[in-house]
């Protein structure tokens, strides 16, 4: 007697459209776009667009930061692996760097400002250490440091000086985990214990 088979499980629909990394296909969204040129020499840039909620709409645009092409190397996939794992946690397309304009989520683009920040003028051999510790950061954390630098510096031309400089040594100087093991700092949250991510692109 021959067992009937289940049905294969379909993979669930995405809970809602969005484009690029999670940025919601509503009218003019907040947002960021990351801006890859075709040539392999040129540099990387990321402008937030305040969209709808910009008071005046000239200036609904704010050029944060513009890295080198080398750079950006060292930072894109694994910046990608983290932002499409947390997609997929809500259900959502993940996405890939092209060339041309990357539209990513308002929280997520102000995440990967952070980093790109730190990285603009460190030395290349400190970036592998930059991304490790911006890894191990909470999304909140990268949130606040965000805010905390984007009041004062936070325009193309602030790169080297206040929370732009200290962002850089804060990632780049020691690895978050040698920190750990000389007990300097205390260790994370268990995941339980820490804020949940609900709401994070709505």
């Amino acid at each position: 007697m021959s067992q009937t088979q289940k049905p294969a499980r379909k993979p669930r629909a995405p809970e809602r459209p969005t484009m690029g990394f999670g940025v919601p296909t509503t009218t003019d969204p907040h947002h960021f776009i990351v801006r890859l040129p075709q040539s392999t020499s040129g540099h990387v840039t990321i402008v937030e667009s305040l969209g709808m909620q910009a008071q005046d709409p000239s200036a609904s645009i704010i050029e944060r930061v513009v890295i080198d092409r080398p750079r950006w190397t060292a930072i894109r996939s694994e910046v990608q692996r983290d932002f499409n794992a947390r997609l997929k946690e809500h259900n959502l397309r993940v996405s890939a760097w092209k060339v041309g304009e990357n539209p990513v989520d308002r929280l997520l683009g102000k995440e990967l400002c952070v980093l790109a920040w730190a990285v603009e003028g460190m030395n290349m051999e400190n970036i592998p250490v930059a991304v490790r510790n911006w890894l191990a950061l909470r999304p909140e954390e990268r949130w606040w440091l965000f805010g905390m630098t984007a009041m004062t510096t936070g325009g193309i031309s602030d790169g080297n000086r206040g929370w732009r400089l200290a962002l850089r040594h804060a990632l780049g100087d020691v690895a978050q985990h040698d920190l750990y093991k000389s007990g300097v700092t205390k260790p994370r949250k268990n995941d339980s214990e820490r804020p949940t991510l609900l709401g994070l692109f709505d």
